[in-house]
């Protein structure tokens, strides 16, 4: 009899979207510890970059170094579309939705955002620039941060505007 070590949604997520959420974090905080040699981590590395390339998604991963996790984050969308600095540093308990990007500012690319512990990210946000977010915050759908957010935070959109077009007849 086979034993899976993994649920059969998961087993089907793996093969549809190319991404073992095991095997890939195993690896990334092998290669974040420096625990493998060099042979290894070129491996390793293939393997996490195929993965992320087929959802459309970096984070952050490097050779030697790349993007900080304190823990696993909670992603439950995946992969899809998340984009994470070489420089980011992730804390502990972070959920990270899709479409999610935590990149420098463009201007000093080794400067990226440190992210707290027990943060919640929302889909389509931005979040950009050598800057901290607060532990137990929560950034908000679509939202563009580029100053510190102190901890214990909720940061939102405001309200959208509606702009009517006078018809040109």
């Amino acid at each position: 009899m086979i034993n899976f070590k993994y649920n059969t949604m998961d087993f089907i997520n793996g093969i549809i979207s190319k991404y073992n959420d095991k095997k890939y974090w195993k690896m990334k905080f092998k290669l974040q510890n420096n625990e493998v040699c060099n042979l290894k981590k070129i491996i390793y590395l293939i393997r996490m970059k195929r993965m992320e390339s087929f959802n459309g998604a970096s984070l952050g991963t490097r050779l030697n170094g790349g993007s900080f996790f304190k823990s696993k984050p909670k992603l439950p969308h995946g992969l899809k579309g998340i984009f994470i600095s070489d420089y980011a540093q992730i804390g502990k308990n972070v959920t990270i939705y899709q479409q999610v990007t935590i990149g420098y500012d463009g201007i000093d690319w080794t400067k990226a955002p440190v992210i707290g512990d027990n943060v919640v990210i929302y889909p389509g946000a931005k979040i950009t620039g050598d800057i901290v977010i607060g532990d137990n915050s929560v950034i908000g759908t679509n939202c563009v941060v580029f100053e510190d957010v102190p901890n214990n935070s909720l940061v939102v959109l405001e309200k959208p505007r509606i702009i009517l077009k006078d018809r040109l007849d």
